[in-house]
């Protein structure tokens, strides 16, 4: 899939946006392929890099996971978000460790896929900041939950607050035969990206 991540300094007055095109492998390592990019490059080093540096670090983890191992999960009570009847829980992680978050998710009544998630980071990932604040939505495309956008609200102890966007678009299943060529083929059996 295409990614458009924007990120922003007000502080500083600095922003940048990187485009790029993220694929993930079957065994779900994320790689990304950069596109283009303009702004400032303290916005491209210090943000988005360090960004795609912990998305790569963080994917697949099992102790990360929004799972009854890693979180308490109370109903709240069924609603509608993006046309589509949905649970909404209340979650709350059973340990306060990096990358767990105190939030809500609202999951597809029918598919059991995550359709959203807001929350609050339980433990900064970084002395430097804060709070991390976040919310990510998704649609569903051929029984996968696809991402369609994350925003994130990082409050740091340095610059004040950092804002971080990143818009998903062009999804496709790319086989592995398709991949190796080069070819854009999309296949329902592949490899998302």
């Amino acid at each position: 899939m295409e990614v458009d991540i924007n990120a922003a300094i007000p502080e500083l007055n600095e922003h940048g946006q990187l485009h790029a095109l993220r694929i993930i492998s079957k065994v779900g390592h994320i790689t990304y392929r950069v596109l283009g990019f303009k702004g400032d490059n303290t916005v491209k080093n210090q943000v988005i890099a360090r960004y795609l540096q912990a998305e790569q670090q963080g994917q697949g983890d099992p102790n990360l996971s929004i799972t009854p191992a890693n979180y308490k999960f109370k109903l709240k009570g069924e609603k509608q978000i993006y046309r589509r009847d949905a649970f909404l829980f209340q979650l709350s992680p059973r340990k306060k460790k990096v990358g767990l978050f105190k939030g809500e998710m609202f999951l597809d009544a029918h598919a059991f896929l995550p359709l959203f998630e807001k929350g609050r980071f339980v433990k900064n990932p970084s002395i430097f900041f804060k709070r991390v604040e976040f919310e990510r939505a998704y649609s569903i495309e051929n029984g996968i939950a696809v991402p369609q956008y994350m925003s994130s609200i990082v409050y740091t102890r340095v610059v004040g607050r950092v804002a971080v966007d990143v818009f998903y678009s062009n999804f496709a299943m790319v086989n592995n035969a398709a991949r190796t060529a080069g070819g854009p083929e999309a296949l329902s059996s592949g490899v998302p990206k």
